[in-house]
C-alpha cells in the first residue's frame, strides 16, 4: 500500500526566541516493512544544522530556530510503500544490542501492578499468543482516552489512572515485557485510519523481541499487530527516544503548538 503523508508542526512564540533547538525523528527509513519512495523535510523559521544517524539507527535532524523568530514550522511529507508482515520485523538488528532494550527507563519502570501483569507472559509457552493476550488486557485496563495523560506520564501512572493514549499503551506493554524477560522497544510512526484522512497526531506502538520470531509489533490501542496501514519513523527505549519532534527553548514567554497531519492511500 502506498501511504501519502504530510505532517506539519508549527510553533508560535509569544516573544522572539533567543535560542531553541529541535530534534526531529521525521525521516522514515526503508526496511522489510516499508520502502520510502520519496520524502522531504522542510523548515521555515530555522535551519537544519545537522542530519545524522543515532545509536538506534534512526535518522535525526537538529533544527536551530532563527534568533528572534516568533514562529517555527517543520513539514515532513512524502510517500511510503508499506508491506504487510503481520507485525513481524524479525531478527533484524542494529548497533544497539538486545540487552539495551531490557533496561528500565523513567517512563517504563515496573510497578507492583505492572509486575502482576507480567506473570502470565513469564510462564507462557506460547509467547506470541501471550503477548496478544497482554495487549488486550492492557487496553481493557487502560481504555483509549485523550486528555488524561501527558508526554511525561509513566507506564505506572497511566495504568493506575485507567486511561491513556497510544504512547501510554506502548509504555505499559514495554514495561511488562521487559519485566517478563523480553527485550521491548517503542516505535513512532503513522497509521492510515479507515474513516478519515486528517489526524491530530502521529501514532506509536510497541515491539517485543520473541526468541523464535524476533521483533514483533503490538498496537495495543487498536488491538492488532501493525499491517500495511502503518509507516515507521523511529525506534527507542521509550517515547523520549523516538518522539517525532522534541526540543528545548531559552527565553521568556509562552509557546503554542499546532500539528496538522494527513495520511491517505
Amino acid at each position: 500500500m502506498d501511504l501519502h503523508i504530510s505532517h506539519t508542526t508549527r510553533y508560535a512564540y509569544d516573544t522572539p526566541v533567543s535560542y531553541a533547538l529541535q530534534r526531529l525523528h521525521l525521516r522514515p527509513q526503508s526496511n522489510i516493512m516499508q520502502t520510502v519512495l520519496d520524502w522531504t523535510v522542510t523548515v521555515d523559521g530555522g535551519v537544519i544544522e545537522l542530519t545524522c544517524e543515532d545509536h538506534h539507527g534512526n535518522v535525526i535532524d537538529l533544527v536551530n530556530t532563527d534568533r528572534g523568530a516568533t514562529e517555527l514550522t517543520v513539514t515532513a511529507s512524502g510517500t511510503v510503500r508499506t508491506h504487510d508482515r503481520a507485525g513481524v520485523m524479525g531478527k533484524v538488528y542494529g548497533a544497539a544490542p538486545l540487552w539495551h532494550f531490557m533496561q528500565d527507563t523513567a517512563l517504563t519502570k515496573p510497578s507492583k501492578d505492572i509486575r502482576a501483569l507480567a506473570r502470565p507472559l513469564k510462564s507462557a509457552t506460547d509467547t506470541l499468543g501471550a503477548c496478544h493476550a497482554l495487549s488486550a488486557q492492557i487496553l481493557a485496563a487502560v481504555p483509549y482516552l485523550i486528555g488524561q495523560t501527558y508526554t511525561n506520564t509513566t507506564a505506572d501512572q497511566a495504568l493506575t489512572g485507567g486511561a491513556g493514549v497510544c504512547q501510554d499503551h506502548a509504555h505499559i506493554m514495554i514495561a511488562v515485557a521487559r519485566y517478563a524477560g523480553f527485550p521491548a522497544r517503542y516505535v513512532s510512526g503513522y497509521l492510515k485510519l479507515d474513516d478519515r484522512i486528517d489526524q491530530d497526531a502521529s501514532h506509536a506502538w510497541a515491539e517485543v523481541h520473541l526468541p523464535t520470531l524476533g521483533w514483533v509489533g503490538f498496537d495495543v490501542s487498536n488491538g492488532i499487530s501493525p499491517d500495511e496501514r502503518y509507516a515507521r519513523l523511529a525506534i527507542g527505549c521509550d517515547a523520549s527516544d523516538a518522539a517525532p519532534v522534541k526540543g528545548m527553548r531559552m527565553g521568556d514567554g509562552d509557546e503554542s503548538l499546532i500539528v496538522t497531519l494527513q495520511v491517505q492511500q
